[in-house]
């Protein structure tokens, strides 16, 4: 670089490379010390020639400046200086590869010098006013790899602006974002926290790889300022982080969307997102709020027990705000959820009763998060269940044990098909190793056998004299009844229902036009 010349400049396009290689230089440079391998490959002469300005000070001392997450951990590594306690590791993690490479080559630095005395770097200069940098920058990186969306969308909505006020809007709104999420987290959940926006802001759901060109289109449609737009996807970054990131405060909310995490329940969030700002707007009250979170929930459950297809979750929750009454917010909803059918449905305690009775639980992720909330009910000391396992009480072993075919009857082949993966023949032990496949009697009398559980789930069990095709259904029954008491139908109140329409086909949600919706409802069905 000249040293005539102390213009700052901002680069548009190559940020990474030019970060890489700083990075290697100043590797390079603490492994050549105060030799030279080639000419101009000292350590001193690295640092004057690529990385600082050494008769300079402030932010014209360094040759590169970074964003705020990654530049205080680069400016120590070029500047010799500690590491700062909250580290850029992805900066950190580049270091350390360089000096472990260059180390297992120690004998040979001048062939890593002259490699880099090889690099090239094209310069394209570009003129405020006249230039367009973000269609540039498109370009250069459409053959390349690609960007996220959330790269796209934050150099889109700031290279427009003036200097300053670029600088406004990042420490402002994009900047508290990208702490808010996290590094580790800001890579993988900003571009769906988009996806979840745009949907509900657009009520369509766009391709997760569509969604910079959807948001350009939403913000040419909007007619609101840059900072306006920057301001809400702050707030509902917020929520999101909230919701999805376990940085909710409050108890109750925090408690719901552990719950809703668990379940794997992503395709919800376009409407808890649209919930949670008419929450923090006064607009949704705390009560109704948190029993909105538990409908979601118990709507979720109750067709993952019910074997439900899923592929429909998507269009369900991205046009469910279109519909409700917010003057009457919680009616809405239970009469929103009540109001859906066919493949759409709010299972009723009918069909409830008969999956949790009679479906083969086992192997679905719900099954767990079922058998915790029914342990926890009602707990003030709620049992984590982290290290527990699935327990059969009627051993999953094909071949049975004489015990075992005397206990279970003539039909023992029957009730064994029939019964071993449901409800009633379920549950949660810290013991499975030591129960295995002994007979029913010696899993209850053994040392810590079920009939000294302190389990809730398993009370009862120390009580029976059997365990056969009776006592299967009826625990199954028992559970169910618990079931559909923590899991209520959504039923709104008489006078609402009598306020409004008869539901028709009109009120089904609407179909979603996006390639994608059916593949993303499948990874749904299949977590669930």
């Amino acid at each position: 670089s000249s040293t005539a010349n102390r213009a700052s400049l901002l680069v548009i396009d190559g940020q990474q490379r030019v970060t890489t290689a700083t990075i290697l230089l100043e590797a390079l440079a603490r492994s050549v010390g105060s030799t030279e391998p080639v000419d101009g490959f000292s350590a001193a002469k690295i640092r004057q020639y690529y990385l600082v300005n050494s008769l300079e000070s402030g932010p014209r001392r360094n040759k590169l400046i970074l964003s705020q997450t990654d530049e205080t951990t680069l400016l120590a590594l070029v500047n010799q200086q500690p590491i700062p306690a909250n580290k850029s590791h992805r900066v950190m993690e580049n270091f350390q590869f360089f000096v472990d490479q260059i180390a297992a080559r120690s004998g040979d630095l001048g062939a890593i010098c002259r490699g880099i005395d090889k690099l090239m770097i094209v310069e394209v200069a570009l003129q405020r006013g006249q230039d367009n940098p973000q269609l540039i920058f498109e370009s250069m990186n459409s053959t390349g790899l690609a960007l996220s969306q959330a790269d796209l969308i934050r150099n889109f909505v700031l290279m427009g602006e003036p200097v300053d006020e670029q600088t406004r809007l990042y420490q402002n709104y994009w900047r508290p974002m990208e702490e808010l999420f996290g590094q580790e987290a800001y890579t993988w959940a900003f571009d769906p926290f988009m996806r979840h926006y745009l949907t509900v802001k657009t009520r369509t759901i766009p391709n997760i790889g569509d969604v910079y060109r959807e948001f350009k289109a939403y913000l040419a449609a909007s007619g609101l300022s840059v900072e306006v737009v920057l301001a809400d996807i702050h707030a509902h970054a917020g929520y999101y982080a909230n919701m999805a990131l376990d940085r909710e405060q409050d108890p109750g909310l925090a408690s719901g969307f552990a719950d809703l995490r668990e379940l794997n329940v992503e395709v919800a969030y376009p409407l808890l997102l649209e919930l949670y700002h008419d929450y923090q707007s006064s607009r949704l009250a705390y009560p109704d709020f948190t029993a909105a979170i538990r409908l979601i929930e118990g709507y979720v459950l109750r067709r993952s027990v019910c074997a439900v297809p899923t592929n429909t979750l998507n269009r369900t929750f991205a046009s469910f705000g279109q519909a409700l009454d917010k003057d009457h917010y919680l009616d809405s909803i239970k009469g929103r959820f009540a109001s859906l059918e066919g493949r759409y449905r709010f299972p009723d305690d009918a069909e409830f009763a008969h999956g949790l009775t009679a479906a083969p639980l086992y192997g679905r992720r719900s099954l767990k998060f079922l058998l915790r909330r029914l342990e926890n009910e009602g707990r003030k000391e709620p049992v984590s269940v982290a290290d527990f396992t699935i327990e059969h009480i009627l051993p999953q072993n094909p071949n049975l044990s004489d015990a075992w075919k005397q206990e279970l009857g003539p039909e023992w082949e029957r009730i064994h098909a029939t019964w071993l993966h449901t409800l009633g023949n379920l549950t949660l032990t810290g013991y499975n190793p030591e129960y295995s496949d002994r007979p029913f009697y010696d899993k209850r009398d053994m040392d810590r056998g079920f009939a000294q559980s302190p389990l809730v789930l398993n009370q009862g069990l120390g009580a029976l004299a059997a365990w056969n095709e009776e006592t299967i259904k009826a625990r199954a029954e028992r559970l169910g009844v618990q079931a559909i008491r923590l899991w209520p139908l959504a039923v709104p109140s008489a006078s609402f229902m009598n306020a409004i329409p008869s539901k028709s086909a009109a009120q089904q949600p609407m179909e979603a036009e996006d390639a994608d919706a059916e593949s993303d409802e499948d990874d749904a069905e299949a977590s669930v």
